[in-house]
């Protein structure tokens, strides 16, 4: 009997599948060794020599595969092509000691992928691991550092992390862009004419009188086609899912958060549904891109088919993490595959992605009008207007999305008059830059090379856990105890938690990953500045006061005023007049719901501790 330990029971169910009765599957449930929960665990005279325990809740779960391991003729560790995964696999190995061990890896949980693996095992790859580690050790080094002086500096309870601060420093300075803001007024003037609307463009307006001269002047003008251009535009299919631009499409579209589309997306995995869905590649597998040109000669016809395969090429900085885009393993099939209907919109959504890379271009015809208003005789200047239309001649790729309504202007030649029918001054203001939500957050995080694919869920479900953001209709802002940690590392940390200097801390990790870098220098060079640093912001930074937030309420106890705290479990309400007057009760805040019962009142929304 054949051993083979994977991360999750439905992977070992899915891989059950595929192998006969000479394999024995069992899962670890994830990580099975971790540093400790109550203390650093990591041994920074000695090269950082990390401590790993197992957890009380998995010690069952090793006793039994170390009970499997015994009898079996070969352990085969076929956890996730990831560092994670390689990770997973070395702890694994560890534990069971001088039992030998065979690696595997694949990138679809699919019969051809799990024999091709099968047949050629390898090793457990020790610079993956490597980076793994070194991430770990970094993160837990920064972690337990900072958060004492946290406690001494800002608010008990606080942590940080080195990476996850980063994130909301990007939300606390777009929130104060936003508050720096000053919007200016402009005016835009529509033309009205049969058919169509064309807007003013060679004169800037900036207030209602300017507009209403403009306006007074434009009705005893004549309007003169003066310029139509139409050219044909191609738009090319987007390249194949990496784990961003699957998160991004997800939140745009379904709401969800980066957290969920992940969960979703393991889902459909481990049921062999898509290939591995935590990567950066474009990359396409050749006989993938085979099989889906000839399902598009089938199923739509030539003209959906370009002349060759269209190459989506990523150069990855991790020769061994060369993985593929996200892409279903089946084309053929439904396109709404899986067990419930979270796991069918994101598998469909994949499919359509995957599929319409290799159709042909969707082909416009792009038209723009231009119309010059020519005032009476004696009167100096002239106004443009420019319309402009868009008509879809060919669907190509977008045959497998929702027609989006063009605009079709009517037949116009140069010198045509046309009779204007009225004129819509409209006032506007220039807008902020806007919030970011979940999707232009990982896109913002990506854009500047912080976080790897496994990173950007959990970064974004941690800086909310923590309080330092919190969502206001689906976009980040960050609280006053997010501004207040945010000024205090920056102040008194500025490289540490800079945007190029965690990129750059990324890229090492990955060279660790490629073998050009050793993992202990790089963890050196980073904490011993930082261990240096710390003790001196220990001794000479002040300490932060955190900004209340005010309400309208009154103290039933003392008549002060309510105020928003924030607790271990999240805000609260507070007298203003703590510690003289000690009452709390909870927050609960309102969203857009009436509640379900009664049809009238206002659903709230109130945390817990159990949350």
């Amino acid at each position: 009997m054949n051993l083979v330990i994977v991360e999750s029971p439905t992977k070992a169910k899915t891989l059950g599948r595929f192998l006969g009765s000479d394999y024995q599957i069992e899962a670890s449930m994830g990580h099975v060794r971790d540093l400790p929960e109550n203390k650093l665990g990591i041994d920074v005279e000695h090269d950082f020599a990390p401590e790993y325990v197992v957890a009380e809740k998995k010690k069952d779960i090793v006793a039994g595969l170390h009970k499997a391991a015994k009898t079996a003729e070969k352990v085969i560790l076929a956890t996730d092509p990831d560092r994670e995964g390689e990770a997973i696999s070395w702890h694994i190995a560890t534990l069971l000691d001088k039992v030998p061990t065979e690696r595997i890896t694949f990138h679809e949980i699919t019969e051809s992928a799990i024999k091709a693996a099968l047949a050629a095992p390898g090793t457990i790859n020790m610079q993956l691991v490597d980076a793994q580690q070194a991430r770990r050790i970094l993160d837990r080094l920064v972690g337990y550092k900072l958060s004492p002086l946290l406690w001494r500096k800002v608010r008990k309870g606080l942590s940080a992390g080195r990476v996850q601060s980063v994130a909301v420093r990007l939300i606390v300075e777009r929130e104060r862009e936003i508050l720096a803001f000053k919007p200016e007024e402009y005016w835009e003037i529509l033309a009205q004419f049969e058919g169509f609307t064309a807007g003013l463009v060679n004169v800037k307006i900036v207030t209602k009188d300017e507009a209403d001269k403009i306006v007074a002047e434009l009705t005893k003008a004549e309007f003169k086609v003066s310029d139509v251009a139409t050219k044909e535009i191609k738009r090319s299919p987007y390249s194949p899912f990496t784990t961003s631009t699957l998160q991004q499409a997800a939140a745009n579209l379904f709401g969800w958060t980066a957290k969920r589309t992940m969960q979703v997306a393991q889902n459909l995995y481990e049921q062999g549904l898509i290939t591995y869905h935590r990567t950066d590649s474009t990359n396409l597998a050749a006989q993938a891109v085979e099989q889906v040109r000839k399902f598009i000669g089938d199923q739509y016809g030539e003209k959906y088919l370009p002349e060759g395969p269209r190459i989506y090429k990523t150069k990855s900085k991790v020769a061994q993490e060369a993985h593929e885009a996200i892409r279903p393993t089946q084309v053929s099939g439904s396109s709404d595959q899986g067990s419930d209907r979270d796991q069918q919109r994101l598998f469909e959504l994949i499919w359509k992605r995957f599929v319409a890379c290799q159709m042909s271009e969707a082909l416009y015809e792009q038209t723009a009008v231009d119309i010059t208003a020519c005032l009476p005789a004696g009167r100096a200047g002239e106004y443009v207007f420019r319309a402009n239309g868009n008509k879809q001649v060919f669907d190509g790729w977008q045959k497998l999305y929702e027609r989006e309504e063009g605009v079709e202007l009517p037949a116009l030649t140069v010198g045509q008059i046309l009779t204007l029918l009225g004129l819509v001054p409209s006032q506007h203001f220039t807008q902020p830059p806007p919030r970011f939500n979940e999707a232009s957050l990982i896109k913002a995080l990506e854009e500047f090379g912080i976080g790897r694919p496994s990173t950007y869920a959990p970064i974004i479900s941690t800086i909310q856990d923590r309080q330092y953001v919190e969502k206001v209709d689906k976009k980040f802002q960050p609280t006053n105890l997010g501004f207040a940690v945010n000024d205090f590392l920056i102040t008194n940390f500025p490289t540490i938690f800079e945007y190029q200097f965690t990129a750059k801390m990324e890229d090492e990790l990955d060279e660790v990953a490629n073998g050009t870098k050793q993992w202990v220098p790089v963890i050196k060079e980073f904490y011993d500045p930082f261990a240096k640093l710390l003790t001196k912001v220990g001794e000479t930074a002040e300490r932060v006061k955190v900004a209340v937030e005010e309400t309208d309420e009154i103290c039933p106890d003392d008549g002060g005023k309510l105020v928003v705290r924030i607790g271990r479990f999240g805000k609260f309400l507070a007298c203003a007049n703590f510690p003289k007057c000690k009452f709390t009760k909870p927050f609960a805040k309102k969203i857009d719901m009436k509640c379900p019962k009664c049809k009238e009142g206002d659903v709230i929304f109130r945390r817990t501790r159990s949350m």
